[in-house]
Parts: structure tokens; C-alpha cells; sequence
């Protein structure tokens, strides 16, 4: 029972910090998002120490972040996403190399092991893209071109990190696995190339079964059995969970398209769980291992390396959209987030890497976390607007057919 309690207690903490900081936050012209993270820095082991991270959190943190993805596959039509596909793999790719190398560079100049070198170079290449479409969901710019290319290059950036991922683990380990790792590789992009391809077709084909069911809200449990399904096998195959969980709800866009239910429970069931994901972002920073000036110095230096070089990379694969669109991508691209820790907390197990680059890795991760968002609002603010105009216009004309249909 005292157990109980204290979990129950934990929750309550996370929550009422992640919207009290999200309040004043959104007060201030600034992304509730900002709020939510720096919330689990405050009530986490580095500050208050209110909240210990542990794997029940973590676990919360993950289907929290699970749902968010699945509700925006919801609202992505397979066909959107692939007419950006060229783009979204070129900015994937720039995204990928660019950080990889100057990380890497950087690295062997500050003098630390190759091994250490690879593994914080590996660690700057992820896009943690719960944190980006967090924050344009809220904007209402999901639907745009830039968003779609964003979306489209994170999913295949978790892919080339999980290739990258398994070639510096092998390196680590003492022998380069080449058969395994292609394996990965060819399971991973098979994986979602099928589901991205055939999924809608298969679900539209069986949508009648499933609303012949005699269950309550067929097709929302059946939705998130399939979220849940796809998520264990990408987990299982190497690739984020949430890819999965993004995936199935891409595979439903069209066949819930008018199901106005099913998108509000979703949204509901998102909105109570994804603070506890970005309040465990938070908690994560260790500011203890930021103790000497060196330390100090190399995590601000990759942070900065690390924004710059996504900034760069993905920006320079929107060439030709357009200044302000190779901006977005840019920064729609920086935030490294819980893709980032995990990479770290491998380096730790494996002792590859020391406790202090850890919090380093830790700090940039979260750093470029909080970094992105409040940028990302300036710069997607005409759409934004444009949206909102679009969203009273077609309430007016609604409006007026009625008006119509009653004079009738």
C-alpha cells in the first residue's frame, strides 16, 4: 500500500509540475513543451529531488510519447507523406552525416578515445520527434509541406541511427558483426516501407469487419491494438517503438478520417500521458557531473555543435523550398531528446563511456530539447496563422449552409 502511495504521489507531482510549467510558459509567449521539460529538471534528482526516475516512469514516459506519435499518424495520410518522400530522405541522410562527423571530430580534438568519439557522434545524430510535433500539433501545422518533410526525415533518421547505432556497438564489442548489422538494416527499412505502403489499403479493406464487432468503440480498440502490435515489433526489430506506434496510425488515417470519436479519445488519452514523457526528459540531467570548468565547457560546445549541425545538414537538404522552409526543417530537426539518453545509457553499460561525458551526452539531449521549440513558433507562425484563418472561414461557410438549407 505505501508503495502504491508513493507512485500515486510521483504521478501526481509530474503532472500538476509539467501544467503549472506549461501554464506559465504558454503566459509567456513561449512552447508549454519548454515548461513540461524544465519541470522535470525542477522537481528531478538535480534540483528538488521530489521525483527519482525509475523504469515505471520510464515506461509511463514511453506510451505516453507512443500515443503522441500514433495520434499524429492519425492525421497523416500515407499519400501526403510519400509525395515528400524524396525530400524527407535527403534531409534524413544530411541529417544523419553531418552531425556524425563534426561530433566525431570534435571529440577527437578535446582528446577523448575513439571509442568515446563515436559513441557521442552517434548520440548527436538522433531526432527525438515526439518534441518537434508536440509542438506544431499544438500549432495546428501538422498538415503543412514542411512538417510532413520533418515527420517523413525523423522516421527515416531513426532508421539510419539504428544502422549507425549497430555499427559503433559492434566496434565497441571488438568485432564488426557486418551480416547482423545488414540484417537489421534490410529488416528495419523493409519493415517500414511495407507498413507505410500497405497498411492504409489493408486497413480500409477489413474497416467493414471491424465495425460489424458487437465490442464498445471497435475501432478504436482495434486501433490501438495495432499501435501496440507494430510498436513490440519495431521495438523488437531495433527500430523506436514510437516509429511503430506512428506507423499504425498512418495505416488508419484514412479509414478513420471521419471517425470524430476515435480522434478525441486518442487526443484525450495523449494529452494525460505525454507530460509524463517530457517531465522524464527533464529528470534525466545530472547537472552533478557538470562540476568543472572542462565539462562545463565540452557540453556547451557539443550543444552547440549539435544544434548547429542539424540546422545545417537538414536545412541544406530543403534546398530550394525557400529560406524560411530550410529554417524549419532545420530547427524541426535539432532536438535530440529521449533518443539521444538512450544512446548514452548504452555507452554507460557498455563502459565505453565515462560518468562525465554521460551527463555531457545527457545535457546536450535535453539542452537541444528545450533549445528548438521556442524557435520553431516564429517560424511557422504565418502558417500558423493561415490555418487559423482557413479554420474560420470553412466554420463561417458551415455556417451558411445551414443558414441556406433552413431559408429553404
Amino acid at each position: 500500500m505505501e508503495h502504491t502511495t508513493e507512485i500515486l504521489l510521483q504521478l501526481l507531482i509530474m503532472l500538476a509540475a509539467a501544467k503549472v510549467l506549461a501554464e506559465l510558459f504558454e503566459r509567456l509567449q513561449q512552447p508549454a513543451v519548454v515548461g513540461e521539460i524544465l519541470a522535470g529538471v525542477l522537481i528531478g534528482p538535480s534540483v528538488l529531488g521530489w521525483v527519482e526516475p525509475n523504469e515505471m516512469i520510464s515506461l509511463l514516459a514511453e506510451i505516453g510519447v507512443m500515443f503522441l506519435l500514433f495520434n499524429v499518424g492519425l492525421e497523416t495520410k500515407p499519400a501526403a507523406l510519400l509525395r515528400v518522400g524524396v525530400r524527407a530522405t535527403i534531409v534524413a541522410i544530411l541529417g544523419v552525416i553531418t552531425p556524425f562527423i563534426f561530433g566525431y571530430w570534435l571529440m577527437l580534438a578535446w582528446g577523448a578515445p575513439t571509442i568515446e568519439a563515436l559513441f557521442v557522434a552517434t548520440a548527436m545524430v538522433a531526432t527525438s520527434v515526439g518534441i518537434t510535433v508536440r509542438v506544431l500539433g499544438a500549432m495546428g501545422v501538422l498538415d503543412t509541406p514542411t512538417a510532413r518533410i520533418i515527420l517523413g526525415a525523423a522516421v527515416i533518421d531513426d532508421v539510419l541511427g539504428l544502422i549507425v547505432l549497430a555499427i559503433v556497438s559492434s566496434t565497441a564489442g571488438g568485432t564488426v558483426n557486418y551480416t547482423s548489422i545488414i540484417s537489421t538494416a534490410v529488416i528495419a527499412i523493409g519493415f517500414t516501407v511495407v507498413v507505410a505502403l500497405y497498411g492504409a489499403p489493408l486497413m480500409r479493406r477489413v474497416l467493414p469487419t471491424i465495425q460489424r464487432l458487437r465490442i464498445k468503440e471497435p475501432m478504436y480498440i482495434v486501433g490501438i491494438l495495432i499501435a501496440l502490435g507494430l510498436a513490440v515489433v519495431a521495438a523488437d526489430i531495433g527500430v523506436s517503438a514510437i516509429i511503430g506506434a506512428f506507423l499504425a496510425g498512418m495505416a488508419l488515417a484514412e479509414a478513420t478520417e471521419h471517425d470524430h470519436g476515435m480522434h478525441q479519445r486518442t487526443n484525450g488519452v495523449t494529452e494525460f500521458l505525454v507530460p509524463f514523457f517530457l517531465v522524464n526528459v527533464g529528470m534525466q540531467v545530472n547537472l552533478a557531473a557538470l562540476t568543472t570548468p572542462a565539462t562545463i565547457t565540452l557540453a556547451v560546445l557539443i550543444t552547440l555543435l549539435a544544434v548547429a549541425t542539424k540546422f545545417i545538414g537538414c536545412g541544406v537538404g530543403a534546398w530550394g523550398l525557400g529560406w524560411r522552409r530550410m529554417m524549419q526543417v532545420g530547427v524541426g530537426m535539432a532536438p535530440r531528446g529521449e533518443v539521444g539518453i538512450v544512446v548514452a545509457q548504452l555507452g554507460l553499460t557498455m563502459a565505453v563511456i565515462s560518468d562525465s561525458l554521460y551527463g555531457v551526452v545527457i545535457f546536450m539531449a535535453v539542452a537541444t530539447t528545450i533549445i528548438a521549440p521556442p524557435f520553431l513558433r516564429p517560424l511557422f507562425a504565418n502558417e500558423a496563422a493561415a490555418q487559423s484563418r482557413a479554420d474560420i472561414l470553412g466554420a463561417g461557410g458551415v455556417g451558411r449552409q445551414k443558414e441556406l438549407s433552413q431559408l429553404r
